[in-house]
């Protein structure tokens, strides 16, 4: 046979394979929202069956991730960067995967009006898995590997779950496919998952501390008076996040980090001037940010904080403090690289009265 392997999924059989595109991944429950880089370290592993093979691999995630699994806090700088929509995962051993798709198989084929196109692709699949049929770069099997139970598995795409796009998470489109326990698998799917696949997803589900920004003076200043701002280096650290993938044969790690490298600020009003001008205050030597602000300076201009020229009347101004996070990626077998910078932003509330003062 030379048909093309996506073939198959243009005729009616196409609900069945992607029934079978479970979320694998999901949910991967998290612990308790961590400090930094302390995080929380709760795995969650695949089902088994009675023989202690998986019926699914899940991807685990700990250190410094969002609760319940869901989506950290983290924006990327680069508006075309997204976390992949789907992948290919470990899924089922021959064995389990002969009992989930032959049943599955049997009960399509036995609904009502199920014939023509459907009916011959869904016959298509059955040779395919029991019957040695294949199609180009696609060989089939004979009786569903059952014979090669437990040295490998069936891999099955795997959805996205926080993918917001129907197609791209339906992508994944492939059956199901034989790899031996220790093999990669086959090139052609390229979607297969990895340790880059892994950081991207550790990336997606970091969760970024909620730093408030110290200021002098805090809560209320004055028209014409130099906000002083600052981090301490003690209040923020760098942040890990790692995503994890265990299965009979096929075991895969990634770790995020980030590490703070600036901290932005938006006054919350065109009528004030940042400090400096650019409003983006640099990291210390010492990963502090700023100054804090000490008697004697009221008459400096601080090297990282905000002069507020209009009174906020009876309401507040929104500061808007915007971290910005250097962010890499190391994983199994020594890959690695750089990721795009992520941001969190918090906002406090800034009084601003119309009385000229001085920090004594």
């Amino acid at each position: 046979m030379t048909r093309s392997r996506r073939t198959v999924l243009s005729t009616g059989a196409v609900a069945l394979p992607l029934a079978l595109c479970v979320a694998l991944a999901g949910p991967a429950h998290a612990g308790e929202q961590p400090n930094n880089s302390q995080g929380s370290n709760t795995e969650q592993s695949g089902g088994s069956d009675g023989t202690g093979i998986y019926a699914a691999a899940r991807i685990t995630y700990s250190g410094s991730v969002a609760k319940g699994g869901g989506r950290g806090n983290v924006v990327s700088t680069d508006v075309n960067w997204t976390p992949p929509p789907c992948w290919y995962a470990p899924y089922l051993g021959a064995k389990d995967f002969k009992k989930k798709m032959s049943a599955d198989i049997e009960g399509q084929m036995s609904a009502p009006g199920m014939g023509g196109h459907a009916g011959a692709a869904l016959s298509e699949l059955q040779r395919h898995y029991e019957d040695d049929y294949g199609w180009a770069d696609t060989p089939g099997y004979k009786d569903y590997n059952v014979e090669k139970d437990g040295e490998g598995m069936f891999w099955a795409a795997v959805e996205n779950p926080d993918e917001p796009d129907l197609l791209k998470r339906n992508s994944c489109n492939d059956l199901p496919f034989w790899v031996d326990n220790g093999d990669a698998p086959p090139p052609q799917y390229e979607e297969a998952i990895t340790p880059e696949t892994l950081a991207a997803l550790a990336y997606q589900h970091m969760q970024l501390p909620d730093t408030k920004v110290s200021l002098a003076p805090e809560g209320t200043t004055k028209v014409n008076l130099p906000t002083w701002a600052w981090l301490d280096k003690a209040v923020f650290d760098e942040v890990q996040a790692t995503a994890a993938i265990n299965a009979p044969g096929f075991a895969l790690q990634a770790t995020t980090t980030a590490k703070p490298v600036s901290l932005t600020l938006e006054p919350g009003t065109k009528d004030a001037e940042t400090h400096p001008a650019s409003g983006q205050c640099t990291i210390n030597a010492d990963d502090s940010i700023g100054e804090p602000y000490a008697k004697g300076k009221a008459a400096q201009t601080p090297p990282c904080g905000i002069t507020y020229l209009r009174s906020s009347g009876n309401g507040t101004y929104d500061l808007q403090a915007t971290i910005t996070w250097d962010i890499a990626w190391t994983g199994t077998g020594d890959a690695g690289g750089d990721m795009p910078d992520g941001t969190f932003g918090s906002t406090q509330a800034v009084t601003v009265q119309e009385i000229q003062s001085v920090n004594r």
